[in-house]
């Protein structure tokens, strides 16, 4: 496939920033370990950091209406960049008595990164045609995962020849890279909006997911979606693999592992078969959501550690097989001016769901047993498959058109 100069800009900039945002979570959750010796504040660092991408997902259309795309995302991506470089600096000067003002920066640069996510969704389908959308959705959520899967591997072996402070400088150094990528993208079409009250703007991506029937649809199958695989964070998997495997720590990584496998391999395949699953993408969005469905659930209920590998790897396979044909959906269903806010609600509504549902998980996993979790997110999924499954003809008019 053939890729313009702004999709790579885009695709490679973003893919430094990925890097950088991995290594700068294993570096500041390393360091708050040492720092306090507390499971509960490392714990807090993504805490943090979700609950203000969430506040990030819900202001960022007050920014979308009045600055250009492009410097909206290269923008943010320089003030992480000096963020870390003071972070960096300041570091060798924090203590038990000062580190709190480690959770501001925290949150100040994952206020920034809020805006990240949407808008480079946003930017794809401007900067790419409508029949190569799927190839690039793949090849974004390809490069994506490989990172995530490879980065953390990565980010903690490196923390055996590097200080958590030597790893900040070097996450610092790979942003400045991806703000000068981002700032080298040709603007797109922008004209700043009338000045309208500050709820009207917030809203405006509400509004437009009510008012869009295909929108609404995904919108709350997001939201069961985003519930369901709360199962999957660490802290409730490493808790099946001890009491529902009864087996080491090392089959926590193991699975882990082979869910991101899957979730590569998800991507590959749509991207060897684009021109096939163009033709057939709502069937893809409620076969991807059904399968998954069945293997959580057998998941949940196998005991046998090689069977909940391949399990872990066939779930990572058929989500990804259904969120990259429904990431395309989204893209064609509205004008592209109207994308950006729609991306924040749904980055809003995602945030705010999964901090309220990991908890909700966690409680209910002491409750009733880990399995029942996990029984309970395969019948989320398969609600989800069936809204898919109404859904087809709307999903399918709304590519076409």
């Amino acid at each position: 496939m053939k890729l313009n100069r702004n999709f790579n800009l885009l695709l490679t900039g973003q893919s430094f920033a990925n890097i950088g945002d991995v290594l700068y979570i294993v570096g500041i959750i390393y360091l708050v370990f040492e720092l306090t010796g507390s499971a509960t504040a490392a714990a807090f660092v993504p805490f943090t950091i979700t609950g203000s991408m969430f506040v990030s997902n819900l202001l960022t259309p007050l920014l979308m209406e009045r600055f250009h795309l492009k410097w909206l995302l290269a923008c943010s991506q320089m003030g992480k960049t000096g963020l870390l470089f003071a972070l960096a600096f300041f570091l060798p000067q924090l203590s038990l008595s000062n580190y709190f003002w480690l959770f501001v920066v925290i949150s100040f640069v994952a206020l920034l990164d809020g805006c990240a996510n949407p808008v480079t969704q946003s930017l794809i389908p401007v900067y790419v045609k409508n029949e190569q959308l799927l190839k690039a959705n793949g090849i974004t959520e390809s490069v994506t995962q490989f990172i995530q899967t490879a980065m953390w591997f990565i980010g903690s072996s490196l923390l055996i020849w590097l200080t958590a402070n030597e790893l900040l400088w070097l996450t610092a150094v790979l942003f400045l890279v991806s703000s000068a990528l981002l700032s080298m993208m040709e603007p797109v079409a922008f004209t700043p909006a009338e000045e309208k009250g500050k709820w009207l703007q917030i809203s405006k991506g509400w509004q437009t997911i009510a008012k869009t029937p295909v929108l609404k649809r995904l919108a709350w199958m997001d939201a069961l979606e985003t519930i369901a695989g709360t199962v999957w964070i660490a802290a409730i998997l490493y808790v099946f693999i001890s009491d529902a495997l009864a087996v080491d720590e090392k089959w926590w990584g193991f699975i882990n592992g082979c869910f991101f496998l899957g979730l590569i391999g998800g991507s590959f395949f749509c991207l060897k078969f684009a021109d096939w699953i163009n033709e057939h993408l709502s069937s893809l969005i409620f076969g991807g959501a059904a399968l998954s469905s069945v293997a959580t659930i057998l998941f949940g209920l196998n005991s046998l550690p090689p069977v909940a590998l391949l399990l872990s790897f066939l779930v990572g396979v058929f989500t990804q097989i259904k969120s990259i044909p429904q990431q395309t959906v989204v893209q064609t269903s509205v004008s592209t001016d109207q994308l950006p806010t729609v991306y924040t609600t749904l980055g809003a509504i995602g945030t705010g769901t999964f901090g309220i549902a990991s908890l909700t998980m966690g409680i209910l996993a002491d409750a009733f047993g880990i399995r029942s979790v996990f029984i309970l997110s395969g019948l989320l999924l398969g609600l989800a498959s069936l809204i898919a499954y109404q859904g087809r003809a709307l999903m399918w008019r709304t590519v076409q058109e």
